[in-house]
């Protein structure tokens, strides 16, 4: 969807994405947990804002359910892709790619022909522990045999 820059964009965005789970949920039965929806909702709103700041023009929002995770997929029309900074408490404001990246599974920002595309994907539920995770956790082998 494209999203014009009217000055409520950026919450038109969230209540888009809000949507766009709430009818996947509906249609499809997938779970989503309200926390995978404030958590999805939270990254949309931080890649439009920036977006917006940074950018001339128009901005486009691609929203896709792969498997567990939503893809949340932000253009604009500038090439400058984007750095994350080093955490640092004293700075105001610029926290955005660093929360994005936080809450993410998967990160990417690439270059296009005009403009960039920067994605985020995120865990819808956790399955085995049946709740949203940014990150899921990394599972290991156990050392020791189960008892018998």
């Amino acid at each position: 969807m494209a999203l014009e820059g009217d000055g409520t964009d950026i919450a038109q965005a969230r209540h888009l994405a809000a949507g766009f789970l709430s009818r996947v949920q509906a249609e499809h039965g997938l779970p989503i947990l309200q926390r995978a929806l404030d958590l999805t909702q939270l990254v949309v709103s931080e890649l439009v804002t920036n977006a917006r700041k940074y950018a001339p023009g128009p901005v486009l929002l691609d929203l896709r359910v792969t498997g567990d995770l939503v893809e949340v997929a932000v253009w604009d029309s500038d090439p400058v892709l984007p750095i994350a900074r080093a955490a640092d408490a004293g700075r105001v404001g610029q926290h955005g790619l660093e929360i994005v990246m936080a809450v993410a599974q998967g990160f990417e920002a690439q270059r296009e022909s005009v403009g960039k595309r920067i994605t985020a994907r995120l865990a819808l539920v956790d399955a085995a522990r049946g709740a949203v995770s940014g990150r899921l956790p990394v599972q290991h082998d156990p050392v020791w045999p189960a008892a018998p």
